[in-house]
């Protein structure tokens, strides 16, 4: 699973593998790490990175956590790639560009909300994407009426695949 961490402003990508055996492989910006964890309740870890243990206390819930390491507090947003890809879905304006409703991901379409005619809102959800087993809602910019509808249920689509156009009111 990729992981997004931002500490002191400073993001790093962080893929961590649990392997067959229960071990984990860990690396961050694509170098490999020397990492063992181990979780001592639901609020605390004790973790070896290379030759250092390091106890470890977190606070709140992702993406904003506090985390207590060796007597030092510091505040660290971590997003997992899945976080990232259902926020970027979910904000009004993704997949919507100038007449044409986008897919913001790859992924298969769970069901089209909308037909050819149609008049929409804006903000209003056109088409749900399943994408890493999470439905996403892509909607529409703008009010506008359904020209054409590109896709049907089951469809799988690509990132950035067009899934309807829209004609601006007025």
């Amino acid at each position: 699973m990729r992981y997004f961490v931002t500490v002191s402003g400073r993001e790093h990508e962080v893929d961590i593998t649990r392997r067959p055996d229960g071990s984990v492989a860990a690396a961050v910006g694509g170098r490999p790490v020397a990492l063992d964890a181990v979780n001592i309740n639901d609020h605390q870890l004790s973790v070896r990175v290379g030759d250092r243990v390091v106890d470890l206390t977190i606070e709140g819930a992702p993406p904003k956590l506090g985390v207590v390491a060796s007597g030092h507090r510091s505040y660290i947003e971590v997003e997992s790639e899945r976080m990232r890809m259902a926020a970027r879905a979910q904000r009004k304006d993704s997949g919507a560009g100038a007449g044409e409703v986008r897919s913001p991901m790859p992924g298969r379409v769970v069901k089209v909300l909308v037909n050819e005619g149609d008049v929409v809102a804006a903000g209003q959800a056109v088409v749900i994407v399943e994408a890493m087993k999470m439905e996403n809602e892509v909607r529409a910019r703008a009010a506008a009426t359904v020209s054409r509808v590109h896709v049907a249920a089951g469809k799988t689509v690509e990132a950035n695949a067009v899934l309807v156009s829209l004609t601006p009111l007025g």
